[in-house]
């Protein structure tokens, strides 16, 4: 029962974040305009710049912004409890993460969809989009080491858990194959694919 409040009372939080703090930094921060076309628009070639519908576009920031949280936090939980684990899940998404992602993303659509580093080129020089591009390069490698050595230890000490991580694959496979060759609605292909991973 404890686990179940702790849930809902993180959901309720980051609904209230979304509700005030979110809204704010969309209105006096990065001043959002619902009439100002996107990339995906204007751009439009249906390859790498096509409009996407809110529930898979909302899939893929989810999924973005909740990566190192799922995977760290529980691994912060083992060896360390669960507070520091919640903390980093929550507090961490909506102050650091969710910011971070949301300003890299209204930059982006505001210059054509384009990288944060050849923004930096154009608003400052081409020196700085290169060591910005060495700076992302050198901390993708560190995450993604992160992630193996949390992993590998996780797999290591809960040698079940590496079933429910390679089904994930076939699963997904499947679930894109009905929304986007079928056509089929993602909320019911997604349920079914949420309840077969846990």
């Amino acid at each position: 029962m404890q686990t179940v409040l702790i849930a809902a009372g993180a959901f309720v939080a980051y609904l209230v974040a979304y509700q005030t703090y979110g809204k704010y930094l969309a209105r006096r921060i990065f001043d959002i305009d619902d009439s100002r076309p996107t990339p995906a628009h204007t751009h439009r070639d249906d390859v790498d710049f096509c409009p996407s519908r809110a529930q898979i576009l909302f899939g893929h920031h989810f999924t973005s912004i909740a990566g190192t949280g799922p995977i760290v936090g529980p691994a912060i939980a083992i060896i360390w409890g669960w507070v520091p684990a919640l903390v980093w899940v929550l507090v961490g998404a909506i102050f650091m993460g969710a910011v971070h992602d949301f300003g890299a993303l209204v930059i982006s659509a505001r210059h054509q969809g384009r990288t944060i580093g050849d923004v930096a080129r154009d608003i400052v020089n081409g020196r700085v989009r290169f060591l910005f591009l060495v700076i992302i390069f050198f901390t993708v490698l560190i995450v993604i080491a992160i992630f193996c050595l949390v992993i590998a230890n996780l797999f290591a000490l809960y040698p079940a858990a590496v079933f429910p991580v390679w089904i994930q694959i076939p699963i997904a496979m499947v679930l894109g194959w009905m929304v986007y060759r079928k056509g089929i609605s993602p909320t019911l292909p997604s349920l079914v694919a949420l309840v077969l991973l846990y």
